[in-house]
């Protein structure tokens, strides 16, 4: 790879503003950047800090939209496994497992699954893994779940599954096609995601948009989407996971964590929240979408403190954090 960039840079990542410092023992020792977004039901911007017009790969909190894509287009199932569809999972045991019944329900084998093979992301759960002398797997990794249901989809439609991830995919152009219609947006990029599949590039504001339209949603592939997060917070991400949590404290939310420090919520009001860290620094992506989330009032403190729950430690201990600033 070169070592100078020829490509554009999004103004929602130069342009960014601090949102987020550092702090160990009373000291600033480092600084975030980020942009965020609040959208009206309406879709007019109700607050934004920095430029959220620029486009970013939302990764994986495209997943529910990619999910209502495949409902779209025939994906038959519901619930606990349609959550898991939206999911960057932890890896644990219930998940695993989960996976194996959809594919096995399908009549799909696990060595179809074309996810980038990897340890659980739980802590324990990765542990117990490595331990018991099993390699990397794709079933591990956390899109699974979403991989899984593409093979599902495609095996409901008759489409090639050994093809599935290619952006020609008639899988991937409904996909495609159901994110230019949620977040009303061009599509200014087209990637490969970390785990394989195609990723699109959005404006942040447009990401919100989609957000707050899903978890409006009455009827429909989005109702649908969202019913399953909000009843299965558990199968989005995990044990201890701040996503889970979220979606379980803040009554009709729905919500997404994605790598690269972006993150997105959903309203049942149909206000839609989304934060990028420009960095893609994961500790401040939280704290500042808690102070997005408190400057609109939405969570209770218990809530939104275990999303500001980033410590800075010194020897193993506690002695500073992660705080918004400028929010």
């Amino acid at each position: 790879m070169p070592r100078t960039s020829p490509a554009p840079v999004s103004t929602a990542l130069t342009g960014a503003p601090v949102v987020a410092h550092v702090v160990r023992s009373g000291f600033v020792e480092g600084v975030h950047r980020g942009t965020a977004v609040v959208t009206a039901p309406d879709g007019s911007v109700e607050l934004e800090v920095g430029d959220a017009g620029g486009p970013v790969f939302p990764r994986s909190s495209s997943k529910p939209l990619q999910a209502v894509a495949m409902v779209r287009s025939g994906l038959p199932i519901d619930g606990a496994q349609l959550a898991l569809a939206c999911a960057s999972h932890s890896g644990e045991d219930f998940h695993v497992a989960a996976v194996r019944d959809l594919l096995e329900q399908a009549g799909l084998a696990e060595t179809e699954l074309q996810n980038t093979p990897d340890y659980p992301f739980d802590e324990a759960a990765r542990i117990a893994w490595i331990t018991s002398g099993r390699p990397k797997q794709a079933i591990a990794q956390n899109c699974s779940g979403k991989h899984a249901s593409m093979l599902v989809t495609c095996a409901a439609n008759g489409w090639d599954r050994a093809t599935y991830r290619d952006p020609g995919h008639p899988l991937q152009r409904a996909i495609a096609d159901t994110m230019r219609d949620l977040t009303g947006a061009h599509i200014a990029a087209v990637a490969v995601d970390g785990c394989g599949a195609p990723i699109h590039a959005v404006p942040l504001t447009a990401l919100a948009r989609a957000f707050g339209r899903l978890a409006a949603a009455t009827a429909g592939p989005e109702a649908k989407v969202a019913a399953a997060i909000r009843r299965h917070p558990e199968y989005v991400g995990g044990t201890g996971r701040d996503v889970t949590a979220l979606i379980r404290g803040v009554d009709g939310l729905v919500a997404k964590d994605g790598a690269e420090a972006v993150y997105a919520v959903g309203l049942r009001d149909g206000r839609g929240v989304a934060v990028k860290v420009a960095d893609g620094g994961s500790r401040a992506r939280s704290v500042l979408l808690a102070a997005v989330l408190r400057r609109i009032g939405v969570g209770a403190p218990d809530v939104l403190e275990v999303l500001e729950d980033q410590p800075v430690l010194g020897h193993g201990e506690p002695v500073g954090a992660v705080v918004a600033v400028g929010v």
